[in-house]
């Protein structure tokens, strides 16, 4: 059976898998991505994660055919170059190159998110689907499209502005869809919510748990916090807003959501429905709107397949 390797860069974590050409993973490893490191510093873990991967599959190195990798930022996917990543501080980081050197198999660079759709709509929430749009909501706002089981690249949506002269986002514009829509943004929105009242319910849930999270507006609401009530209902207007952007233009099937927030589910994608029926152009399908199903075995997954 032919296997390929699947990597992950996320913010936090880098994650390597082998993963079989059905879309099995067979083993897989995890490290700290310690994004403030130098980017050559990041490529001995990520190496070190994928060895460790291999370990773990207990798969012969010949069987072996490709290696696929998913990396935020902007990225040249038939040349292996991150050519820039905000979140990351990469520049010109000719990856793919150095992956398929170290190994001797042919290496695959494609955006995370991209690489997470094709996940989805191979083992996940959009299996099936001939268009599926993947939304991440974590570190960033990532995005991928899927057309007719193929990557559409270019998607790099966390970038657009729904909001003109709005929040500073870290890619150097204003009001970008990620400064308001990822898990860092609402964490943003929620300490502003609790200086406004240090006293609520919403604090006092930020104080037991040590630190605001993404979650932290949600559960607050839940124990009946009407000021966290009023920020999951703007937190959601901007994500409908962002999402009716993108179904106006490419019309996909099925949009998953995925990313810390997309944890959710329900809470989340109740309220979200409702508002991205409203803002669709009217005449057009409003796609289903799920939750990911894959967690972060879809990066793996996406990532892997990009390298058949």
């Amino acid at each position: 059976m032919a296997y390929y390797i699947g990597v992950d860069i996320g913010g936090t974590n880098l994650k390597a898998g082998v993963v079989s050409e059905a879309g099995e993973i067979a083993g897989e490893a995890s490290v700290p991505t310690g994004a403030d490191r130098p980017q050559d510093v990041v490529l001995e873990d990520i190496i070190s994660a994928v060895r460790s991967s291999i370990e773990a599959a207990k798969v012969d190195m010949k069987d072996i055919r490709g290696i696929g990798m998913g990396s935020p930022g902007m990225i040249e996917p038939d040349k292996g170059i991150v050519i820039y990543n905000n979140n990351l501080g990469w520049k010109d980081f000719h990856i793919g190159e150095k992956m398929s050197a170290v190994f001797g198999i042919p290496a695959r660079l494609e955006n995370d998110a991209d690489a997470a759709a094709l996940g989805e709509v191979v083992a996940g929430s959009a299996k099936g689907a001939k268009s599926a749009m993947i939304i991440t909501l974590g570190t960033g706002v990532g995005s991928g499209y899927v057309l007719d089981g193929k990557i559409f690249r270019g998607c790099e949506f966390g970038h657009m502005v729904i909001k003109h002269g709005g929040r500073q986002c870290t890619c150097g514009r204003k009001g970008c869809f990620e400064s308001y829509c990822s898990a860092t943004g609402l964490i943003n929105m929620t300490k502003e919510a609790i200086a406004e009242n240090p006293s609520g319910i919403l604090a006092g849930i930020a104080e037991r748990e040590g630190s605001v999270s993404g979650h932290t507006v949600f559960v607050a609401a839940e124990q009946g916090d009407e000021n966290a009530a009023k920020l999951i209902d703007e937190y959601t207007g901007y994500l409908a807003c962002g999402l009716a952007n993108l179904i106006n233009g490419l019309q996909p099937e099925v949009i998953s959501i995925g990313g810390g927030i997309g944890k959710q589910g329900e809470r989340l994608l109740v309220p979200l429905r409702e508002k991205v029926k409203a803002e669709v152009y009217k005449g057009l399908p409003v796609p289903k709107i799920v939750s990911c199903t894959l967690g972060y075995k879809a990066g793996l997954i996406g990532a892997a397949m990009a390298a058949r």
